[in-house]
């Protein structure tokens, strides 16, 4: 947990025991979140978890029906969403534009809560759009079409687009989902090198294990385990949240999870 700063706020993004109703129930039901600044914090948990809609939550897109998501010790919903876009930062699962731009273009989209509308590009722009290509490896496919990349190539845009913002918090939902391993491996090692503060939903626990510093595990709606990759991937941990027997071993610090067949039944 982060400390007060200096003023006596809570510095960062944070999320206390926030709630939010859809359907007649909570699908996020009392959840708090305070990352470290420049940690990287993986969500965790089945489909239906909440991961998503915590996620939201922690952006901006939805309000909490209870608790309170807080910038710097400001409820999210006072700080006005040009300023926290100039913050937070979202890259989410799927990102689709039917326009024709070129990846600078779409990397320059992340400079909109900087301008003020109609105004010209400026030094700071081009130079912020040029950084965010050049940290993501996209700078020799600046012209070329968003629609001609590859998924991984997209993906990478879109990362390239939050930098592009020059965010101090950066929120991914699943971002390696439809990529080969290749290119889960290169966007995570990536993303867990951003000199930013990050929390990322991920599917596979072994990736999570091996690139976050933190992890937060959800189940119908409700955090269930908070703590290092160590301390929360557990074989009990995993049986009660996901029903799969495991094996864990330890990996220099690191837990490698290797998954067990379930028994033969009787008539088989």
């Amino acid at each position: 947990m982060t400390g007060p700063a200096a003023d006596g706020t809570a510095p960062g993004l944070r999320a206390g025991r926030v709630g939010r109703r859809a359907g007649g129930r909570f699908v996020v039901d009392g959840v708090t979140l305070a990352p470290r600044p420049g940690e990287t914090v993986g969500l965790l948990g089945p489909n239906g978890s909440g991961k998503s809609t915590l996620l939201k939550l922690l952006a901006g897109v939805l309000g909490p029906s209870a608790g309170v998501v807080t910038l710097d010790g400001r409820p999210l919903a006072q700080v006005g969403r040009r300023a926290a876009a100039r913050r937070i930062a979202t890259v989410d699962q799927h990102a689709y534009t039917q326009n024709e731009l070129t990846v600078r273009e779409v990397v320059a989209l992340g400079r909109i809560p900087h301008r003020r509308p109609w105004s010209a590009v400026s030094g700071d722009d081009a130079r912020a759009v040029a950084a965010a290509l050049a940290r993501t490896g996209l700078t020799a496919l600046a012209d070329r079409s968003w629609h001609t990349l590859s998924g991984g190539e997209r993906q990478r845009a879109q990362i390239a687009r939050a930098l592009a913002q020059e965010p101090r918090e950066l929120l991914l939902d699943e971002p390696t989902n439809h990529l080969d391993i290749q290119h889960q491996l290169d966007l995570l090692e990536l993303i867990a090198g951003l000199p930013v503060t990050t929390v990322v939903a991920l599917h596979d626990l072994n990736l999570a294990a091996l690139y976050c510093d933190r992890l937060l595990v959800l189940a119908g709606g409700r955090a269930v385990a908070e703590g290092t990759p160590g301390e929360v991937l557990t074989p009990a941990l995993i049986e009660r949240v996901y029903g799969v027997r495991a094996e864990v071993t330890d990996d220099g610090g690191r837990p490698t999870i290797r998954y067990l067949r379930r028994p033969p039944t009787a008539d088989r």
